[in-house]
């Protein structure tokens, strides 16, 4: 149903009140510039906000609310469908699973954007069967500055819409990037929003770069060793199957997201691990069943939007059918982080049990290129072929950390308080100065990297050596205890390994510059004065200066050295500011 006519007001007639007398004052017209067009245009962000607040108006189904604001100055604004027109989600949240997609986020890729539109006018017009035990929720469009930036030239590979927004936002941000660190006010009104509706099932709407293949579609499911235990297990062996199945039925081919770039995919790919930085990642700290959808880039428009409303067509009849599972297996993944001992920080490709898939792709040769005189990848669609392909999709552990009872953060680090607060995690103060027995990490190495990324100089491969000392902590510290919902994102963020942590993030830099040194011609008296106080020390010394011939030539090594092992170093240099209670 795309044109609805509505009787918004009466004109009564002075003279008679019969149905004569009565007329229609309100048009709306719910076919999107994707129709209009032959499927080549996408909405504008006006047009688009517009079209769900018209649904709203015409439709007791659909909601539509405004939370927060976006670095554009704009709010984010939210829509949900339930057929039974009810939308107290505490009370509903018992019977009913809750699917949120999320569009726009980088606005150049814009299939999820119409296809959702169109999606929620049919089923709220009754021309798709609507869910019954699930309710759609979605973001229209997130990135709002990058939407309001509209251009037709920097999806340099895209075929088509005509024109599009910007991968940016309005600070340049790429905010599937921002899920852990927050710098957007973008991500902290999704904060607001994700922890609003608590979904099951979320979906994220995107459009591929990379190689050429006969797919208009590929899904990218959260990395299921990731998301771990029997959650995770049903992700990879009953949903993802089902997905691929009822889109078999509907001749729509997909596959998994093909992770390679400027290479061939028969010579096999692996799964893409959507740390918590991306949207999936980050929706996996709650132990939400997460997944991108990757149109191919190459396809014409149409058929992307298209095979883009199928899809969700399909996972909100998968989610429709499963949310007692869904749900109790959930449930149980809750349960499992509170009361299990350890916990699987970090992850590597297991090269050695790869899947195997059929994989529809295009022959493809190394050419001469007229451009550049060297070899170029050169893909032929004219000889199109189905192979057998090596599908990495397993992961094994490389670092797992025992759970500690509780993590403590002095109260100067607001920045990392603030964060969690916005993820409503549960913490208390102290009540007075206290001496605390407490697992205390020291910095020992990490890498990082030499270009900016996301505003960030990231770290990674960090390092940490533990120890176990008694810390005064202030009135007002933080105590935030493991045993509540957002134990995984404790861990993920407040362990200085993790790959997506804090520490890796650059909210702890400042531990890493030493604060206070030595003048060498004072400390010269000194360092003899500590050597010849501490035998064991000064073996240690001789034995260095003996083995490290670089240490041996360097006199301000060796004094550094013995001060950074004195009682003038000071403590806080590489040490860690968020300590552990174990348990």
């Amino acid at each position: 149903m795309k044109k609805l006519w509505l009787v918004l007001g009466i004109l009564i007639s002075l003279s008679s009140c019969d149905f004569s007398k009565y007329r229609l004052i309100k048009k709306y017209d719910f076919e999107t510039r994707f129709e209009k067009s032959g499927g080549t245009e996408t909405g504008t962000y006006s047009e688009v906000i517009a079209f769900y607040k018209e649904l709203a108006d015409a439709y007791p189904s659909i909601s539509l609310q405004e939370f927060g604001e976006t670095d554009s100055g704009l709010p984010l604004h939210l829509a949900i469908y339930n057929p039974e027109g009810e939308f107290d989600l505490e009370k509903l949240r018992k019977s009913h699973s809750v699917l949120m997609i999320n569009n726009g986020i980088h606005p150049g890729e814009s299939d999820g954007i119409d296809a959702t539109m169109m999606l929620f006018r049919d089923m709220a017009g009754d021309s798709i069967a609507s869910p019954k035990n699930t309710l759609i929720a979605t973001i229209p469009i997130y990135n709002v500055g990058g939407a309001l930036n509209r251009n037709s030239g920097s999806r340099t590979n895209q075929n088509g819409p005509e024109e599009y927004g910007f991968r940016g936002n309005a600070r340049n941000y790429d905010l599937n990037r921002d899920f852990i660190k927050a710098d957007t006010k973008n991500t902290q009104t999704f904060y607001e929003i994700f922890h609003y509706l608590k979904p099951d099932v979320f979906i994220d709407n995107h459009v591929s770069n990379g190689a050429d293949y006969q797919y208009s579609l590929t899904h990218l499911f959260t990395q299921h060793d990731k998301l771990g235990g029997n959650l995770g297990d049903y992700l990879q062996n009953n949903m993802m199957p089902a997905l691929e199945d009822s889109l078999k039925a509907k001749e729509w081919d997909i596959t998994p997201y093909v992770n390679v770039f400027n290479e061939v995919p028969e010579e096999g790919f692996s799964q893409f691990m959507d740390f918590p930085r991306y949207s999936t990642g980050y929706t996996t700290l709650w132990n939400t069943l997460g997944m991108m959808v990757e149109t191919h880039m190459l396809k014409p428009y149409n058929k992307r939007v298209m095979g883009t409303y199928e899809l969700m067509r399909s996972m909100i009849q998968i989610t429709d059918a499963e949310t007692s599972v869904i749900k109790d297996l959930r449930n149980q993944a809750r349960r499992k982080y509170l009361t299990d001992r350890s916990y699987n920080l970090t992850f590597e490709v297991d090269k050695e049990n790869p899947s195997k898939r059929k994989f529809k792709g295009y022959e493809a040769e190394d050419i001469i290129s007229e451009v550049t005189g060297m070899e170029r990848l050169k893909y032929d669609r004219e000889k199109p072929f189905t192979k057998e392909i090596d599908y990495y999709d397993k992961f094994k552990v490389t670092e797992e950390i025992e759970i500690p009872r509780a993590y403590i953060i002095p109260q100067g680090w607001w920045q990392v308080i603030n964060r969690l607060e916005m993820n409503n995690i549960k913490m208390e103060t102290l009540e007075r100065d206290t001496l605390i027995e407490v697992e205390v990490y020291k910095i020992q190495d990490f890498e990082t990297s030499e270009t900016a990324f996301e505003g960030h100089y990231l770290h990674k491969n960090t390092q940490v050596s533990t120890s176990t000392e008694t810390i005064h902590f202030r009135k007002g510290d933080y105590l935030i205890t493991t045993f509540q919902d957002g134990a995984r994102y404790l861990l993920e963020t407040l362990e200085p390994s993790a790959v997506d942590s804090f520490f890796n993030w650059n909210f702890f830099d400042t531990v890493l510059q030493q604060k206070e040194g030595f003048s060498p011609y004072v400390f010269e008296d000194m360092a003899k004065e500590i050597l010849e106080s501490d035998a064991e020390l000064k073996e240690e010394f001789e034995d260095k200066k003996r083995d490290d011939a670089e240490f041996r030539n360097n006199w301000y090594a060796q004094l550094d050295w013995i001060h950074k092992r004195s009682n003038y170093y000071e403590e806080t240099h590489l040490r860690y500011p968020v300590f552990r209670l174990p348990r």
